[in-house]
């Protein structure tokens, strides 16, 4: 199990900020759920999801189903996790998990980008999408122009660093789930305009 003791929140339409986190990553290592703290926010893995969570859901007696009812539970996606094969249990997933996570397993491997947008853009996911693992601030403005929109840094990088990193360009030149538009399409198609 892990935990970062803070994470970057940067809702859409709001501004950045470092809040508190309450969510521990649970990796099935070893500890059983019933183990955990009721009480303590946790994200699963989403292939224990499929292979335990789904069922145990279903009863009412189950921890999973108390934990669904008190909004402890979430669920986390590998890297290679091929959410597109499972778009009916994303789909029941909406009313249970307040939050979902996507892993970066290490730096390099982006694979956790898609898994947001696709999240976003195909399952129209409303819901908080936070980026876990090996979280730099390098990822940030990609991050939350793919759909994520927390993330918990590892713990070597600067939180105030961070949170100036959504201000280093005035210009974006592709749409992201935020709606932030390009401006310099804007600022084209005015120009062709006024030039017809």
């Amino acid at each position: 199990m892990s935990q970062v003791n803070s994470v970057l929140l940067y809702p859409k339409g709001g501004k950045p900020s470092i809040i508190t986190n309450d969510w521990q990553v649970w990796h099935g290592d070893g500890a059983e759920l019933s183990n955990l703290d009721q009480t303590q926010k946790v994200l699963v893995p989403f292939s224990w999801w499929l292979a335990n969570g789904q069922a145990d859901a279903k009863h009412a007696d189950s921890i999973v189903a108390k934990r669904i009812a008190a909004q402890t539970i979430g669920v986390w996606f590998a890297a290679d996790e091929d959410i597109l094969k499972h778009a009916e249990v994303i789909k029941v997933g909406k009313s249970m998990w307040p939050l979902v996570g996507a892993d970066f397993p290490v730096f390099r491997d982006g694979r956790s980008f898609s898994t947001a947008a696709l999240l976003r853009e195909r399952f129209a996911w409303s819901g908080e999408i936070r980026a876990i693992g090996d979280v730099l601030i390098d990822q940030l403005i990609l991050g939350a122009r793919s759909g994520f929109d927390s993330f918990a840094l590892r713990a070597d990088q600067n939180t105030d660093v961070a949170l100036k990193q959504f201000t280093l360009f005035t210009v974006t030149t592709q749409n992201s789930w935020r709606d932030r538009r390009s401006q310099i399409s804007s600022q084209l198609s005015n120009q062709q305009t006024g030039a017809l």
